[in-house]
């Protein structure tokens, strides 16, 4: 039962509502009488309305609407809560089962209105259950104002009335019993004692025995596990349960989603990835369960599953719970490592095109890149100067100085040939010995004995002071024998590098992984270091320090503590030291080429931003 807007009255107080002492007072000396206030509500009216509802409620001779003992309830849906009819336009059924309408209830402006012309609209209910508008009586009230106050619903019941004495005795000064204490009381039992006296000496004779706590052995297994004792082991096969697989989900259905579904260039792509990296099962679609084909490796399976039930070992085995950070290696501190390159010192720029090699000379004094804007650039390291920009006009591929600091000459795989080009750096002495030695005779070519051209051709470069090989014709090199074949496992390798001691090797690949290989170890990678994210343009050693370096299409540079020991019992030690940031990437390249300063702990990069960086300590 609640009020016309029951939900309005949710948040109101026990002094705010109309059952408060505000509105009407009860006596309680006088049990029968009850006397209403006046509330404010009904003030305006007039003195015959109020005994026209005295009048009213003598008709009604203390009956009340809501009693259930006249005239049963309409609605005949049970104790099945009312909830259920919230969505619904009936509340429930009467008793020839018809569906009972629910009422339009009144708005909150209409019910204050309707509060506001009568003073006894306070006392009408809205029965929730039969949906009906019910007028409580002024005896019913009493009885809700009585319980609002924690008192029993009639003034005649006295809850705590005056107790009674109903049984009366003689000598009431006296206690019940005067018989005196007996002796037992306060004398020890000479029956107690004898029976302790057999206690104590059943239990010295050794009569009785009492367990022992187990004592805990001082030794214990060193190289076993508390489960091979033999008190540990269980009689019979040890129990091993099957894993559990994983609950099947859309795609294992026979009729997936068509997102689900993958299409033909996805499963062909499926073909390119690695085994371990394949998806194990690719969904299908069919019109109806009678459509799914039998599957094809059920007795393979089953076979393989036998087979492991058989070979199985009966021994249970205990997960070794370990710290996952006490796997990790004790690596030095990176202070302990420097000198490494770590910040950008030098920017140098000039070229148009991205910056695809680079190369250091020999004193680390010069410094040579090839682009693909048809120029090779020399460049002064200290100032970042450039010096000489030959325009070989066709995409520079690759560039080195030559080791001889004695002859600064440049080789650049110009298109499909050779350039050799005088620098043009040092005293005048240095450049005399190396015009000389790119001086050739202007002679025709010799022919074979079978009028054949032969198989190179130096010719003179027309612009510059350098002279050209001209390839004719594919030519095999001298026939040596292989010595080692290392087994990289990578998918196309993009670089390789060789320490200057000679036995190991770093190779990069277009997967983005590093290889170091030791070849007095192993054939295969003593260690693969995955850190780019894209395809290995270069990887380098430094000759004097025990630095290494990758370049990588993702704009990273990533230089490492590589040192090899003379001990052949002790396995090289690398650590990563930096991650050098700053190129930009162009039409989705980073850092093309990389290489260290010879003498210094600096590395130089070329990026796809025509732009080179020199990074110091």
């Amino acid at each position: 039962m609640g009020r016309p807007d029951g939900e309005d009255n949710a948040d109101l107080s026990s002094d705010d509502s109309p059952w408060s002492d505000t509105a009407w007072s009860e006596d309680d000396d006088d049990e029968g009488s009850l006397s209403f206030e006046d509330s404010g509500e009904g003030s305006g009216l007039d003195s015959d309305d109020g005994l026209e509802e005295e009048a009213e409620d003598a008709e009604a001779g203390g009956e009340s609407d809501s009693s259930e003992d006249e005239a049963g309830p309409r609605n005949t849906v049970g104790d099945v809560p009312l909830g259920w009819y919230k969505d619904e336009e009936h509340i429930g059924y009467d008793i020839d089962g018809k569906k009972i309408k629910k009422r339009d209830r009144e708005g909150r402006i209409d019910t204050l209105l309707r509060n506001a012309d009568s003073d006894t609209n306070w006392r009408k209910v809205i029965d929730a259950y039969n949906d009906e508008e019910v007028q409580i009586t002024k005896e019913e009230a009493k009885i809700i104002s009585r319980l609002l106050k924690g008192k029993t619903p009639h003034a005649s019941v006295d809850p705590y009335p005056d107790y009674v004495d109903w049984f009366e005795y003689d000598g009431k000064g006296h206690p019940l019993s005067n018989a005196p204490e007996p002796k037992r009381r306060f004398v020890p039992s000479k029956w107690e004692q004898k029976k302790v006296v057999k206690l104590v000496r059943a239990i010295r004779k050794g009569w009785i025995k009492f367990d022992k706590p187990k004592d805990e052995p001082d030794y214990y297994l060193l190289w076993g596990d508390d489960t091979d004792t033999a008190d540990n082991k269980r009689q019979g096969l040890s129990y091993i349960p099957a894993p559990k697989p994983n609950l099947p989900g859309h795609e294992e259905s026979y009729n997936p989603s068509v997102e689900y579904v993958p299409t033909q260039e996805e499963i062909d792509s499926y073909q390119l990835m690695y085994e371990e990296d394949r998806p194990k099962f690719i969904p299908r679609r069919f019109e109806s369960l009678r459509s799914v084909p039998a599957y094809e490796k059920a007795l393979r399976e089953g076979f393989d599953r036998c087979l492991d039930l058989y070979l199985c070992p009966r021994t249970r085995k205990k997960r070794i719970n370990i710290d996952p950070e006490s796997l990790k290696p004790k690596l030095p501190s990176k202070k302990d490592l420097r000198p490494y390159p770590r910040t950008c010192y030098l920017e140098f720029k000039g070229h148009s095109g991205p910056v695809r090699s680079l190369s250091v000379e020999a004193t680390g004094q010069w410094i040579a890149s090839g682009s693909s804007d048809g120029t090779i650039r020399v460049w002064e390291v200290e100032t970042g100067r450039c010096l000489k920009v030959f325009n070989v006009g066709a995409d520079v591929h690759r560039i080195s100085w030559n080791p001889s600091p004695d002859k600064p000459v440049l080789a650049a795989i110009v298109g499909h040939d050779l350039l050799l080009l005088n620098a043009e750096v040092g005293d005048e002495e240095t450049q005399m010995r190396t015009k000389q030695l790119l001086h050739i005779d202007e002679s025709a070519p010799e022919e074979d004995a079978d009028d054949k051209k032969p198989a190179v051709r130096w010719v003179k470069h027309d612009k510059f002071d350098g002279i050209t090989l001209i390839h004719h014709k594919i030519y095999d090199l001298q026939k040596a024998e292989v010595v080692k074949k290392l087994e990289s496992g990578l998918r196309e390798i993009s670089s390789i590098s060789i320490h200057p001691g000679g036995d190991n090797v770093i190779v990069g690949s277009k997967d983005g992984k590093l290889c170091w290989f030791d070849t007095d170890l192993s054939t295969k990678p003593y260690k693969m270091l995955k850190n780019h994210s894209k395809d290995i343009t270069n990887v380098t050693f430094h000759r004097r320090y025990p630095l290494f370096a990758s370049s990588s299409e993702d704009c990273t540079a990533y230089v490492f503590h590589g040192m090899v020991y003379a001990d052949l019992n002790q396995n090289p030690l690398i650590v990563p030291l930096e991650i050098l940031r700053g190129h930009l990437s162009s039409d989705r390249r980073g850092v093309l080429d990389c290489k260290f300063h010879p003498r210094q702990p600096w590395l130089f990069t070329a990026g796809a931003d025509s732009v080179i960086r020199l990074y110091c300590e």
